[in-house]
């Protein structure tokens, strides 16, 4: 395992970070909670993972749990990343909550606080490595208030860095730029990257190096929710839990037929290792966060880390195929968030 420092701090953390969500939510398949300990455990004893990123509403506070149960007694090994902001407590909105639907935010500095206490009860801890606001949308981005509570919670020592989760979906860009420019300070976006999904993923680093020097980024879904793990044939079918299921058809088999262009990543490695190796070659991302649903998949992340790095030529063979949308040609995607510039906000 190799391990990248948070500009201007000393935390460092492993290039393969472990995403929760997987093991938690039933929403990748049911995972019992004493299988997600032991992988867990195993990314870190086996593998060196010491990267596991959370959300109070991953299970409503279930991945939580298992983090500590995973960790008791070993929490100066690993890097705790969590995410507060859904009203996870409101019992009405729990209750007429459908399917996979946003639960409502709240972002006051008195919920805030108290949404940071609870994590840190059920994470045994006194302090988060990391604290994200989650899933980021522009009135919290202008909301100076919230920021600044987490830099009070900074400075108190409950937190070492603070930053920003940005989805559900793909999109959020001008989000992340306004965030940027506004709190030059912050020091971690979260974001969905990937090789099939470029944008606007590469302008928000962009952003970031122009206007936040301390801002590093974690990347979720970087295997495009499954995608470029290459598992998928045209008869796939997922579960009816599975989140994918939701998808259309069309999803299936245009990425099918984009991820066959990539058959030149795959000769020294899989395309799973690929993708991952492509994001890593950005130095502002820290750490990949891929689905890890069981053992032999994290092997598989973990080997890619080890991977010698593509070279300039495979990297600018991705990129003339995305400029061309790997030859599929397909809708413009349907982003969520702020995707052209926002109007100024009045003085």
């Amino acid at each position: 395992m190799k391990y990248r420092t948070f500009p201007r701090t000393d935390l460092a953390v492993s290039e393969l970070g472990f995403g929760t969500w997987t093991v938690s939510t039933g929403w990748w398949g049911d995972v019992t909670d004493a299988d997600a300990i032991a992988l867990m455990r195993r990314a870190l004893d086996e593998h060196g993972v010491t990267l596991f990123d959370t959300a109070d509403t991953y299970g409503n506070g279930r991945s939580e749990r298992q983090m500590a149960e995973a960790f008791r007694g070993r929490r100066s090994e690993v890097v705790y990343a969590t995410k507060v902001g859904y009203d996870i407590y409101d019992e009405v909105a729990q209750r007429e909550r459908r399917g996979q639907s946003e639960l409502p935010m709240r972002t006051d500095a008195a919920y805030i606080r108290m949404a940071v206490d609870r994590c840190l009860e059920r994470l045994e801890t006194d302090y988060l490595d990391i604290l994200q606001i989650h899933n980021v949308k522009m009135e919290h981005v202008r909301d100076a208030e919230l920021w600044g509570t987490l830099r009070a919670l900074q400075r108190e020592g409950k937190v070492r860095v603070w930053g920003a989760a940005f989805g559900p979906a793909i999109g959020w860009l001008y989000e992340a730029v306004e965030l940027c420019a506004r709190e030059s300070d912050v020091g971690l976006i979260q974001m969905i990257w990937n090789v099939l999904e470029q944008h606007p993923g590469t302008a928000m680093i962009e952003a970031a190096r122009a206007h936040a020097p301390g801002c590093a980024f974690t990347v979720r879904v970087p295997h495009a929710s499954g995608m470029l793990e290459g598992h998928y044939t045209e008869e796939t079918v997922f579960g009816p839990t599975d989140h994918r299921r939701h998808r259309p058809r069309s999803w299936l088999i245009n990425g099918l037929q984009k991820i066959r262009t990539l058959d030149f990543l795959t000769t020294d490695r899989t395309l799973g290792q690929a993708a991952l190796s492509w994001l890593l070659a950005e130095p502002l991302v820290l750490s990949v966060l891929p689905n890890i649903y069981d053992r032999s998949q994290l092997e598989e992340f973990a080997a890619a880390i080890d991977r010698p790095p593509l070279s300039e030529a495979q990297m600018a063979k991705v990129a003339a195929l995305a400029a061309d949308n790997f030859g599929v040609t397909e809708p413009p995607m349907a982003y969520k968030g702020t995707m052209e510039p926002p109007a100024p906000v009045p003085a």
